[in-house]
């Protein structure tokens, strides 16, 4: 634990509101006050024995006044009350340990902090992110007299399963030299490099390094021609048919996820963080309710990924519940995005799920109205709009210094209030995103899981990824998933039309369409999540699913009348849910197929 400090304090509280607080630089100090800036607090009032450090932020210079927002909650602090500089932004840091860690806002570990103090946390304390005393064993991979730039691999530690590569800080500028490397046993602190500047000036390296989090850190790279910025071009595979088959997002892409309370966003991210074929997953819980990131906590340790591997192995979780400091909310999301990006650096994908953007937005509307800033649409601060850009435009695929391609993938989930899609967040983020999941409360109360509306949902990289399903799928995959769209359509169309007249007043070709629209819906759209074999599909599973289902819809039918045509769906739909729960391969799969077949030539127009 870190909360004393040798810095002189440089500036004082001028005015205190909620957490936001101004301050201004006392006479004779030559540190300016610069925006971004982190400050310490220390509140006069505090225990002399262990003083206080609050964090804070600055956010706006306003001539000699400084107006920052606190990190914590600013009981006791008093005008007056003396105030350090930092002189860096708010920062995290990188490097080995990060995996398995549950991190609050600002990348405390919470563990360490229940540990030292038990569930009431204390104000003021600040954790090093990574264990200080865990030894790693460090691999060079570059030898003396190398010329390196920022982001290139000089060696690499095992952890958890995976290669983590240890790069050259990326704050540094120009090419630099190594002058010194050593292998061995290290802990993040100790020394495994020197480099020689091209100011000339010799700089050590460690297994850590710190990054500013919001500042995106490819771009950094790119204006070093050291990483490259590609065009996402394959799937993120999620084994959920609804997301793959019709709604698919882009590894590298950017998602969203809305929908009212109670229609599953929980549960779907969880199943799409345990499922989807990603190396790293980041969970960022922002400002959701204790009880459901207790849940998350407590549940992910004990089950596997998709490849059978503990999740926590793979997985970091920033947890800023409601009930914690709103100032740490909003930085949350840009932690959470920093830790993606320095995995995607080494070549990894990453998923990035952050739950609720509604909640961060809330969080940024609340500083904005303290710094009594114009409000725009529901008093969320006029550049929301550009907000949400930010944070959903740092996802993206790159190609690194090391000739490795790695992805960001941003999934955000939104819960605007009664459900209304037309308030400001939802709106802003379809306008941002390229995958849209619209939740239905209407269909989660029917017990439809996932409740997304296919209706309403849609994917702009159905078409863009379509030389990945035609090389890797079928030519016909594409044109396949669209029609079978349509026939949803028709089939609501032709639902409208009976809610109208009944069932009396469509014919019998009309009912056939609906009643098919019905079971590719049943079969297909639906997965049963507490089921082994069916809550996680492989992509090739899929197709052949998907393939069968245009099969039987584009059967000729022969139907004597609505009853007859209820009827063979009845029973189509419950033989293909058995399939479904039945394992690849299996003597019960086969069975299933063979009574789908009979079914389907029982009811065919004769030859």
């Amino acid at each position: 634990m870190n909360n004393t400090t040798n810095a002189i304090a440089t500036a004082r509280v001028v005015s205190i509101q909620d957490s936001l607080i101004s301050i201004e630089s006392l006479p004779g100090s030559t540190k300016p006050l610069t925006k971004n800036e982190v400050v310490y607090i220390l509140p006069a009032r505090s225990d002399a024995q262990h003083p206080e450090r609050l964090k804070a932020e600055v956010l706006r210079i306003n001539g000699k006044i400084a107006d920052a927002q606190v990190y914590e909650s600013t009981v006791g602090v008093s005008v007056g009350d003396l105030v350090e500089q930092s002189a860096e932004m708010l920062s995290v840091e990188l490097g080995p340990g990060l995996l398995g860690q549950v991190y609050d806002g600002l990348q405390n570990p919470l563990d360490k902090l229940a540990n030292e103090f038990g569930y009431f946390l204390p104000r003021g304390v600040d954790f090093p992110a990574l264990d200080e005393n865990a030894q790693w064993a460090f691999t060079p991979i570059v030898q003396t007299g190398s010329v390196l730039s920022a982001g290139s691999v000089i060696g690499t530690v095992p952890e958890r399963g995976f290669i983590h590569k240890i790069m050259v800080p990326f704050d540094v500028q120009g090419k630099v030299t190594v002058t010194w490397i050593q292998e061995g046993t290290v802990t993040v602190n100790e020394a495994v490099a020197k480099i020689k500047l091209a100011s000339g000036k010799e700089r050590v390296l460690t297994l850590k390094q710190r990054w500013p989090v919001r500042k995106a850190l490819p771009q950094n790279l790119i204006k070093q021609n050291v990483a490259e910025r590609l065009y996402p071009h394959e799937p993120l595979i999620t084994h959920l048919r609804l997301i793959d088959s019709l709604f698919p997002i882009a590894k590298g892409g950017m998602g969203c996820i809305p929908g009212p309370f109670g229609a599953g966003k929980t549960v779907l991210q969880n199943l799409i963080s345990r499922n989807s074929d990603v190396d790293i997953v980041i969970v960022v819980a922002c400002g959701e309710r204790a009880g459901e990131v207790v849940e998350t906590i407590t549940e992910f340790p004990k089950l596997k990924d998709v490849n059978g591997k503990t999740l926590m192995d793979r997985t970091v979780i920033i947890c800023n519940t409601s009930s914690m400091p709103v100032a740490a909310r909003e930085a949350s999301i840009y932690t959470g995005i920093t830790l993606g990006e320095y995995y995607r650096q080494m070549g990894l994908n990453t998923l990035i799920i952050a739950d609720s953007t509604s909640r961060w937005a809330q969080a940024m509307r609340e500083t904005s109205g303290r710094l009594e800033e114009i409000p725009g649409e529901e008093a969320f601060p006029a550049y929301l709009d550009s907000a949400i850009k930010g944070i959903y435009e740092r996802a993206g695929v790159i190609k690194t210094a090391d000739q490795s391609i790695g992805s960001l993938t941003m999934i955000g989930t939104v819960s605007p209030a009664g459900g209304n899609f037309e308030e400001p967040v939802t709106q802003s983020t379809l306008g941002t995103v390229k995958n849209f999941l619209g939740l239905s409360a209407d269909r989660a109360y029917k017990r439809f899981y996932p409740a997304v509306d296919p209706l309403l949902s849609w994917s702009r990289y159905l078409e863009q990824l379509q030389p990945w399903f035609t090389e890797h799928l079928s030519e016909s995959w594409v044109k396949n998933v669209q029609d079978l769209m349509e026939l949803l359509r028709k089939g609501d169309d032709i639902l409208q039309m009976i809610q109208v007249t009944g069932e009396e007043g469509i014919t019998t070709e009309d009912f056939v369409i609906y009643q098919q629209a019905l079971f590719f819906d049943m079969v297909y759209l639906q997965q049963d999540a507490f089921d082994a074999v069916d809550v996680a599909v492989p992509l090739e599973r899929q197709q052949a699913s998907l393939t069968k289902i245009v099969e039987l819809v584009n059967t000729p039918y022969q139907f004597a009348d609505k009853d007859a045509v209820r009827d063979y769906f009845t029973q189509l739909t419950g033989f293909y849910k058995n399939l479904n729960y039945s394992p690849s391969h299996s003597n019960e799969y086969a069975d299933y197929n063979d009574k789908i077949e009979q079914l389907r030539h029982s009811v065919m127009v004769s030859a």
